[in-house]
């Protein structure tokens, strides 16, 4: 066993780590293609221990880290890993989380000695869905477009080439492509951690990891410790899934004692119809996020930490589907009710502290013509009022971190005018703190196009905490005419789309 870190020497190490996922970031961003990945930064990347425990990872998409977090070692433990292999796959049954988040995964070594991974998740527009942007109203995983199950696109540093050909045949030069960038943002984390490692040596890189998981869990305990303990419930419902099921309830009940805290989704409705479910990974994300969010700010991006975390989910429920259940919304609308939910059941322990319900959707656009352009986007909205400040208007919130797509670039790249794109005034709930406003983003389109929508509170409105008035609900429009929360429709050239996207949850009385 060689010496362990000093508290200065283990920050340092913390940085160097989290500063090789922000390079890797910075390569995929560059290197990319598609606006999804370039503009609105729609990508993860993060560092695992030889077990698959997260170590280190970026500032980048929450749904796509809590979700790696908790499924990597699943998903590592398949395979013999050698020097120059690298694992593709897209599943969401095996790791994954719905199909457009394609992840790549590289091991790293000292000599023949496992020492862990570097890993990326990014959104492809184009997943091979029979409509435009991959984000279909679908009724089963095949619908949503190429299942990948976990295979290897590089064997030994050799290219798999049959595969490499599949996927571009499958998914477009575009997509083939952003999946290249993928792999180059691994090759440089390898690199760097392999100079990170000559530095230390094999046996102090991993007794630092070791180090850094037991610091991670003490701070996660501290923190925890600060949630009065006991059981608190909440539940919330969705609005559709976009065919037959509606008010589907997620509900909650957190056991905080000992320092862990247990949350328990019994009770939550059955998998529906629609793509509204989600894997248990998703649901873990939205946990995980939450309570990352109450722990201290030096808290470590690391396994230790999230080790004080139990979730417990039927198998079959709405958020521990199974396949083939259908779940391209599950990650992006049913992990922000997730979220809702624990948030709602902190709130009574911690009434200070937790602030009103944000938007609670991602207000998914994907539109395009088949075969000719793909495009995807998610729209902010107002976040929820605390004790200490008001929301903030028109911002991505809790599970998504991405960007807008600039209007320039939406413009310059597809047949679309952006004729509005200002802040949805008087949409945010009132009270002592008063909630964040939505957004407007209004498109003229200049050719036929397929759109879906995929969106939620619609009919539910952010709920606000402590006598404050909820945030207005979102509203969608076709040349003035009232949308469902969740369509798919063609539109006609000169045709106007209308989102305007919910505000959040005021909190105290209005004085």
């Amino acid at each position: 066993m060689s010496e362990s870190l000093n508290p200065i020497e283990l920050a340092v190490f913390v940085a160097r780590c989290a500063a090789v996922c922000d390079e890797m970031g910075l390569i995929l961003r560059s290197a990319a293609f598609s606006p999804n990945i370039k503009d609105r930064l729609d990508y993860s990347c993060a560092l695992f221990d030889a077990d698959g425990r997260m170590f280190a990872q970026a500032a980048h998409v929450p749904v796509h880290l809590g979700s790696m977090a908790f499924a990597m070692q699943q998903v590592v433990g398949l395979r013999q890993w050698r020097a120059g292999d690298e694992l593709i796959w897209n599943d969401p049954f095996l790791g994954g989380t719905h199909l457009p988040d394609v992840t790549l995964v590289r091991p790293f070594f000292s000599g023949s000695q496992l020492l862990g991974f570097v890993a990326n998740r990014v959104h492809h527009a184009q997943i091979g869905a029979a409509t435009p942007g991959s984000m279909p109203l679908s009724k089963h995983l095949d619908e949503e477009g190429l299942v990948i199950p976990p295979t290897l696109l590089f064997e030994g540093g050799e290219v798999n080439g049959a595969l490499r050909a599949s996927l571009q045949t499958a998914l477009g030069a575009g997509t083939a492509a952003d999946l290249a960038a993928q792999s180059s943002a691994n090759r440089v984390g390898i690199n760097r951690l392999e100079q990170m490692i000559t530095a230390l040596s094999a046996q102090r890189f991993a007794d630092a990891i070791d180090q850094l998981n037991g610091y991670g869990r003490a701070v996660a305990e501290a923190g925890v410790r600060r949630i009065p303990e006991g059981r608190y419930g909440f539940e919330d419902v969705m609005d559709s899934d976009g065919h037959a099921a509606a008010n589907c309830t997620i509900k909650v009940e957190i056991t905080v004692a000992d320092a862990a805290v247990h949350v328990d989704f019994t009770g939550t409705s059955s998998a529906v119809p629609g793509n509204i479910n989600c894997p248990l990974s998703v649901a873990a994300a939205g946990v995980f996020y939450v309570i990352r969010c109450l722990l201290p700010p030096e808290t470590p991006a690391c396994a230790g930490a999230f080790e004080v975390v139990t979730i417990q989910a039927a198998p079959g429920c709405l958020v521990h589907a199974q396949r083939p259940a259908a779940t391209a919304a599950g990650n992006v609308e049913t992990s922000m009710r997730i979220v809702d939910c624990v948030l709602g059941a902190l709130a009574r322990a911690l009434p200070q502290d937790i602030p009103a319900a944000s938007q609670g959707t991602m207000n998914n656009v994907a539109m395009g013509r088949v075969g000719h352009w793909d495009y995807y986007e998610t729209l902010g909205g107002g976040t929820g009022a605390s004790s200490q400040q008001a929301g903030i208007d028109a911002v991505q919130s809790h599970m998504t971190n991405t960007l807008n797509t600039p209007i320039e670039v939406l413009e310059s790249n597809y047949p679309i005018q952006v004729l509005e794109y200002s802040v949805r005034a008087g949409s945010g709930g009132a009270g002592k703190q008063d909630g964040g406003q939505g957004l407007v983003r209004s498109y003229r389109f200049l050719a036929e196009t397929e759109v879906t929508l995929i969106t939620e509170r619609r009919v539910s409105a952010p709920w606000g905490l402590a006598g404050g008035d909820p945030g207005l609900p979102g509203m969608n429009y076709l040349d003035g005419q009232r949308l469902p929360d969740k369509v798919q429709l063609c539109v006609l050239p000169s045709q106007v789309l209308r989102i305007e996207t919910p505000g959040g949850g005021g909190w105290g009385e209005k004085d």
